[in-house]
Parts: structure tokens; C-alpha cells; sequence
């Protein structure tokens, strides 16, 4: 996960005022920037594609529809995608525990990617697969301050901001889901191959 510099930030601003003004190639680039980063907070988040592609893509539309009234300044672009997917995501997670978003095939994990080296790719498909099941036990908040945190890398004060909570809730949250993740998984470790780092 490439963490983003401030200049970077400002950068993002700036193809989005070029969008506004009509430049598609700043859509392209901006789209090529953040779009792979969103879809896998969403896939972490919602644990199926098809539905974290969904919110990637609004998300992106909405950014688009936001571009001509955007106040550089006010918010960083990314953040404000962030919370945007973390909402969205928030949404099909409430209509999913409700029951009015069936699970069927679209609840069936994808197979893993059939490339060389088997064995380590099994063994990254196991762990990958045991993260998931893992954080998808978490309550949606926990989970998605962590997915933040810890798997896309941002700060607590972004985490605060795209969560819209302070930053000791953010704190607070992830050690809470990190704690219940070490748990779940700490039975875990000689079956995916870990001794004894990160959960």
C-alpha cells in the first residue's frame, strides 16, 4: 500500500479542477490514482466484488458530479472519496444484515488466481481468506477502522475525518478490531505459515 505525500494530495485537487475545466486526461489520470485504492477498501470492507466495484464506481461518479463546486482546501480528495465508500459501504452492509440484499453466488469467495508458484499462492490465498472471514466477524465500524488503519494505511486524523468520529474513537476502534482479529486468528498461525508477526 503506497502511502500518498501531501504534495500528492494537492496534486489530486488539482486534476480535479482540470476535470472540472473540461480535461478528460485528469479524469483518467485521478481515476488511474485512487480508483484501485478505493476497490480495495470496499472489497475489504463488503468481503464480495462485485459489490465493492459498485461503490468504487459510485464513489467515483459522485466525485465527478462534485468536481465544479469543489473548494480545494476543505478536504482532500482522497479523504473525501474514502468516506464516501466507507458510507456507501455502511449502506449495503445495513440492507445486507437486514436481509434485503440476498446472499446466493455473489456470497461465494472468488477462487484464487491460478499463476506459478502454487504452494506460496495457496498459502497467500489461505491467509488472504482467513482475513477476510476474520474481519467480516467484526462490527462494521471496527472493521472498517481497521481495513483504514492498518490495511490502507491512513492516519487516525484521516480515519476520524472519513469516519466522522474523533480520534480516540478511531484508536479506540482499531484495537478493539485488532485485538478480536489476533483472537480469530492466533489458532490460526502454523496452519497459514506465521510465526509470530503483524495479527
Amino acid at each position: 500500500m503506497q502511502i500518498l505525500s501531501d504534495d500528492q494530495r494537492d496534486a489530486d485537487a488539482e486534476l480535479l479542477q482540470r476535470y472540472a475545466n473540461g480535461d478528460a486526461t485528469a479524469a483518467r489520470l485521478l481515476t488511474t490514482r485512487l480508483a484501485p485504492r478505493l476497490l480495495g477498501h470496499a472489497l475489504r470492507v463488503l468481503g464480495d466484488r462485485a459489490e465493492a466495484e459498485d461503490v468504487a464506481q459510485e464513489a467515483m461518479l459522485r466525485l465527478w458530479r462534485q468536481a465544479p463546486d469543489w473548494r480545494s482546501g476543505e478536504a482532500k480528495v482522497s479523504t473525501w472519496l474514502y468516506r464516501v465508500v466507507a458510507n456507501l459501504c455502511t449502506d449495503r452492509l445495513r440492507r445486507r444484515n437486514s436481509g434485503a440484499v440476498p446472499g446466493g453466488l455473489d456470497a461465494v469467495a472468488e477462487p484464487a488466481d491460478p499463476t506459478p508458484g502454487a504452494a506460496e499462492k495457496m498459502q497467500q490465498a489461505a491467509r488472504a481468506d482467513a482475513l477476510q472471514k476474520a474481519l467480516e466477524s467484526l462490527p462494521d465500524r471496527q472493521r472498517q477502522a481497521v481495513v483504514l488503519r492498518h490495511i490502507d494505511g491512513l492516519t487516525n486524523p484521516e480515519i476520524a475525518e472519513i469516519l466522522d468520529v474523533g480520534v480516540e474513537a478511531v484508536e479506540s476502534l482499531t484495537a478493539r478490531g485488532k485485538r478480536a482479529l489476533a483472537a480469530q486468528l492466533s489458532g490460526q498461525r502454523d496452519a497459514l505459515g506465521y510465526e509470530d508477526d503483524g495479527f
